[in-house]
């Protein structure tokens, strides 16, 4: 981690209906049920939410110039997103975290503009993500 960064390292599960098929977002949530609607989830059983994220991690967040890389790695497979931070971000949401690739900003919003949305993740981690088993570590590293 270089000076000026600001990591958080969050730890879910995978879930056998997850199909990570939403063309605008994807999210990761503290909730350990899904069903077959939410198209945008791609882990559960979050070890932290918005809520939980450290107040160094929030500041720098709502910079003006922020960018957050967010790395998904299960299984042996990674798969790398690059977005923005906004001071309009809220961050307080207990149970939830949705990148989105557009700039509309609620209290579940992690990040905005983003590169990738659930449907852009390779199928073959999204294979590993259907196993309720299955480990997935998600790193945010904060640049402002």
């Amino acid at each position: 981690m270089h000076a000026g960064e600001k990591r958080e390292i969050i730890f879910a599960y995978g879930n056998r209906n997850i199909q990570a098929t939403h063309k605008t977002t994807f999210e990761i949530t503290r909730e350990a049920h899904l069903s077959k609607r939410g198209t945008c989830i791609i882990a559960t059983a979050a070890d932290k939410a918005l809520a939980d994220l450290s107040s160094g991690f929030k500041e720098k967040l709502q910079s003006r110039n922020a960018r957050i890389d967010i790395l998904v790695e299960a299984g042996g497979i990674s798969e790398r997103v690059s977005a923005s931070g906004s001071p309009d971000l809220i961050l307080t949401h207990p149970t939830d975290m949705v990148v989105r690739k557009s700039s509309y900003v609620c209290k579940r919003t992690l990040a905005i503009q983003a590169d990738k949305a659930a449907y852009e993740f390779s199928r073959e981690l999204v294979e590993k993500l259907k196993n309720p088993k299955q480990e997935v570590k998600i790193t945010l590293t904060v640049k402002a």
